[in-house]
């Protein structure tokens, strides 16, 4: 004779989605939308490391915009990403990483294999409620362990990635800097912030190349703007007084 079992406790986790469909919990789906090692860089990294050191869309200003502001435009993620230094860091990334993620994948695929033979075990009705119920619930406990694995791994992949990008991106800034004291820029925005420009104001690829031949940035203070007060000269320390003359007997 067929068990009459239940369906409820083999009903889909509402907090758990099922591993032979995964959502937003599976690294592979998160890990999707950023295919290669320099668009995860830009998707976690830059919009909060740039956002941080860069104070919005404006990288470097040493006036007010005027009329007559000389400015210049800049890809910060490609200045990043392109660099010697930055191929070298998304190789990295991606051979620390991929390894992780074959493991991870392998216990999804074991996980839905196993949730198949539960549903299709509970439907034919041949193997006993309390036996599947156990069954069950391990295999919700080793859901549940697999997704906060997945949620340890992109927590370490995030803090990986900006522990390897920041020096990238504070060397980019402070050549960004050199340019706009030794050119003379007012302005430098970000790329993403123009939505025109003459390609002869991008820095870009002048960035990269600095980069690359080891120059480093902060030469040298910004000249002040065009008809800025100048400091007045301090005024050289009094002399300290005389000591007075003895008085005569």
């Amino acid at each position: 004779m067929q068990n009459n079992v239940s369906e409820r406790p083999f009903a889909r986790c509402s907090t758990l989605s099922s591993p032979a469909r995964p959502a937003d919990a599976s690294p592979r789906a998160a890990l999707s939308a950023r295919p290669t090692a320099g668009r995860r860089l830009a998707a976690r990294v830059l919009p909060l490391l740039a956002a941080a050191a860069l104070g919005g869309a404006t990288l470097l200003s040493s006036a007010p915009a005027s009329a007559q502001s000389k400015i210049a435009v800049v890809d910060v993620r490609r200045a990043m990403l392109e660099t010697e230094e930055g191929l070298r860091v998304q190789a990295t990334l991606k051979k620390l990483f991929d390894s992780r993620q074959v493991e991870l994948d392998s216990k999804q695929r074991a996980l839905a294999d196993e949730r198949d033979k539960l549903d299709k075990e509970a439907q034919a009705g041949k193997t006993p409620k309390d036996a599947l119920q156990r069954r069950f619930e391990t295999w919700q406990r080793q859901a549940a362990e697999l997704q906060a694995t997945m949620v340890d791994y992109q927590r370490e992949m995030q803090r990986k990635e900006s522990e390897l990008t920041t020096p990238i991106l504070q060397k980019v800034l402070g050549l960004l800097r050199r340019l706009a004291a030794q050119e003379g820029y007012d302005l430098i925005l970000d790329k993403s912030a123009a939505p025109y420009y003459r390609a002869d104001l991008e820095l870009t690829d002048r960035a990269i190349q600095m980069y690359n031949s080891g120059q480093t940035g902060d030469a040298k203070a910004a000249p002040p703007a065009k008809g800025a007060p100048q400091a007045a000269p301090a005024k050289p320390a009094p002399r300290p007084a005389a000591p007075a003359a003895p008085a005569k007997k």
